[in-house]
């Protein structure tokens, strides 16, 4: 765990974030927050924080963002927000930072940007702000009021950010117009995509950016054909990393791994992987699967960060070698 005890209640959830993996493209830090954050504005691309447990509001410009347990919070660039926790329990989040925007895949859009029919997921899923802040403009000019902004390049002591002063609260707005606004979208409400045999990953995408894309495995009926294997063959992805975020529910392939809820896998382009020995031969016959997981495909090589480094088991890769290591 890479918070222990007590210590979250002195994190947010912006700047208590650590790196897992990331490349030029996309950042994944994992967060255990306690505290209010900063107010923050991300100039250098969209997130999108998937909300492991917890509670809180995602304060904006646009308004606030109830958030909990299976949200996605699509946070677009350069939007300022902070994030609030609530209750006593931590929030746990994992912040998905682009280098580019993020949005659904565009083969479930129309040319005029509407879900499609065979889209898993529709407008009508979609939470959006509530209304605008009411903000005491007065008192806030008087105070100053500081705006953490990442962007690139380093800023001051090597951080690539600085911090704007405002003389009025951000959130001192009447209303706002237009296309471009934060939204929640709960993965329970994801429509899995199934089939007679087996479905590949890219059934199981909800998001995407550039050179990325985001998956998700939720609780499904399985594959249907009589002769079907439900489990995934196995595989090397060529094109891309992938790195898998388990969060509910029990992983039928890896049973037998080491993996755990609250575990993240990394498998590099190129590596061969699969079923774990005897998932194949349990699996046949099943009819659900319940499992639940986020899944990020890069099409550029990941490097490890602090915290992915921190917590390497050091066993994960020889799972499939029978004990020899």
């Amino acid at each position: 765990d890479l918070f222990q005890g007590e210590e979250w209640k002195r994190h947010d959830a912006v700047t208590g974030r650590r790196l897992v993996l990331g490349n030029g493209d996309v950042r994944l830090h994992y967060a255990v927050a306690g505290e209010t954050s900063p107010l923050y504005r991300n100039a250098i691309g969209d997130e999108c924080v998937y909300v492991e447990s917890g509670t809180g509001v995602v304060e904006t410009v646009f308004g606030d963002l109830m958030v909990g347990e299976g949200d996605y919070v699509v946070i677009p660039r350069a939007t300022t927000h902070r994030w609030v926790p609530v209750g006593d329990a931590p929030l746990r989040v994992y912040a998905i930072e682009a280098n580019s925007h993020i949005a659904p895949p565009k083969r479930y859009l129309s040319r005029f940007g509407q879900f499609l029919e065979h889209a898993p997921y529709c407008e009508r899923d979609l939470r959006l702000p509530t209304d605008p802040q009411t903000v005491d403009a007065t008192e806030a000019e008087a105070q100053g009021i500081e705006v953490y902004i990442k962007h690139r390049g380093p800023g001051a002591g090597g951080i690539a950010g600085s911090v704007h002063v405002l003389p009025h609260h951000p959130f001192d707005v009447v209303g706002w117009d237009g296309c471009l606004y934060p939204y929640v979208f709960n993965i329970a409400d994801y429509m899995p995509i199934t089939g007679k045999v087996h479905q590949p990953p890219p059934a199981h995408q909800v998001f995407e950016g550039n050179n990325f894309v985001i998956c998700n495995f939720v609780p499904r009926k399985v594959d249907y054909h009589e002769l079907a294997v439900p489990v995934p063959y196995y595989h090397s992805n060529v094109d891309s990393d992938e790195v898998m975020f388990y969060v509910g529910g029990d992983y039928e392939a890896r049973k037998g791994s080491g993996i755990g809820i609250g575990s993240i896998t990394l498998h590099p382009g190129g590596h061969a992987h699969g079923p774990q020995p005897g998932a194949m031969e349990r699996s046949l016959g099943a009819e659900f699967f319940d499992e639940l997981a986020v899944m990020v495909d890069t099409f550029r090589p990941l490097e490890v960060g602090e915290a992915g480094a921190t917590v390497d088991d050091g066993k994960y890769a020889w799972t499939w070698a029978g004990g020899r290591q």
